[in-house]
């Protein structure tokens, strides 16, 4: 079994949460991993798929939910899905 630590920041949109994520891997680049976490929305400007998320089709996203693929999601506003990938944190824990 992994000895590992879960920190989770929850916090509404805006509040900081990425600044202090961001803080905390540069501080600590042996010590911290940033779990992606995968939505439903269209990319923003210069995000990245597969850094700042991983970006799914509506379609994709809810046939990850009905096979369980999902730790947790939500749906955040209408049609806009927000959730962590099974598969995230086990490339985290490996």
């Amino acid at each position: 079994m992994h000895n590992g630590k879960l920190i989770i920041f929850s916090a509404p949109s805006g509040s900081g949460k990425t600044t202090i994520v961001r803080h905390l891997l540069k501080t600590f680049p042996d010590q911290i991993e940033f779990s992606i976490s995968a939505t439903s929305r269209p990319k923003r400007g210069v995000e990245e798929n597969g850094k700042d998320y991983h970006y799914l089709s509506l379609e994709d996203f809810k046939k990850k939910i009905a096979e369980k693929e999902f730790l947790e999601w939500e749906e955040v506003y209408s049609g806009v899905y927000y959730g962590t990938l099974r598969t995230e944190v086990e490339r985290i824990w490996a």
